[in-house]
């Protein structure tokens, strides 16, 4: 709008409605972590007693102490990071391996293999059959039964066939093709470098998909040595198993009472790394909404 135009009352009533919901939202959005920032770092009788609505009162850093000496918070942590590192790399691997030549025209029966690969995105064999797959395979309590079954995201692989299809010109590899080029060098030399992007978008995808996952390795796991972090939090939340956190010294009472604080305390440590990345990294997440939408 040029300098010197007046709006419509059409179009302030518009801009009012539009700004009062942006705060609306916003406010929805980041109550939530504020009030579970303050908790942790609240006297857990006032928590308990519903007086922390906002701020944190009675500050106290007890909760976190009883958090940071407990061993199984530090091992499910570095479970956690090793399945998010070794697993993205493993989805990385297999998306962009199937998704390329899926890309490519010349492929026989390309169309076939890609309704096939969609089919299972809506219909799979349930629960129980892959769980009896990954026993027979010996991956029973294993690390590689949170990352192999997984490995491919029929979504992600989606979109990084799309941008695949829509982005890297064909005309080089044709180019390539006449100076003697394989498939295999085309997606080395070609595929991959022009590919950051999606190669961004799939890593943070996969990422947070690891890091976040808990359902596996309650099905697949039985030793506490290989739980990630968010089953030792699931405990804590669901199961009530905060006594073992805290020192032998400390009556029932007192246990019961802690219990509120180590709650939030554990939330906000598995919480931080994914929100200290998500500002810097949101605009990936927003391209590869873009590029999943666009057709193939």
């Amino acid at each position: 709008m040029k300098k010197g135009m007046r709006l419509s009352v059409e179009d302030l009533i518009f801009d009012i409605i539009v700004n009062f919901t942006g705060v609306l939202i916003i406010i929805i959005m980041l109550y939530p972590l504020l009030f579970v920032l303050s908790a942790s770092i609240s006297d857990p009788d006032l928590v308990l007693r519903g007086e922390v609505i906002l701020f944190p009162k009675g500050l106290t850093l007890v909760p976190y102490e009883m958090v940071f000496d407990n061993q199984a918070i530090w091992q499910g942590y570095r479970n956690t990071i090793f399945y998010t590192i070794v697993g993205t790399f493993i989805n990385i691997t297999m998306t962009v391996l199937a998704a390329y030549p899926l890309s490519r025209k010349e492929m026989p029966y390309r169309k076939f293999f890609t309704l096939v690969i969609v089919f299972t995105m809506y219909f799979n064999g349930g629960l129980i059959p892959t769980y009896l797959l990954v026993r027979d395979l010996g991956m029973y309590n294993t690390v590689w039964a949170i990352m192999i079954p997984a490995a491919i995201s029929t979504y992600n692989l989606i979109v990084a066939r799309t941008f695949f299809i829509n982005s890297i010109p064909n005309e080089l590899y044709e180019s390539a093709k006449l100076d003697g080029a394989s498939n295999v060098r085309m997606l080395i030399n070609i595929a991959l470098p022009l590919s950051s992007s999606i190669i961004a978008v799939l890593v943070l995808y996969y990422g947070v998909a690891h890091w976040n996952s808990y359902f596996s390795a309650l099905v697949y796991l039985r030793s506490e040595s290989l739980f990630p972090l968010q089953i030792i939090l699931r405990d804590i939340l669901i199961l009530g198993q905060t006594e073992q956190l805290g020192s032998n010294d400390m009556g029932m009472g007192e246990k019961i009472k802690m219990a509120e604080g180590i709650k939030y305390s554990v939330i906000v440590i598995s919480s931080v790394p994914v929100l200290l990345l998500y500002p810097f990294l949101q605009k990936y997440f927003v391209k590869g909404v873009m590029i999943g939408a666009i057709k193939g």
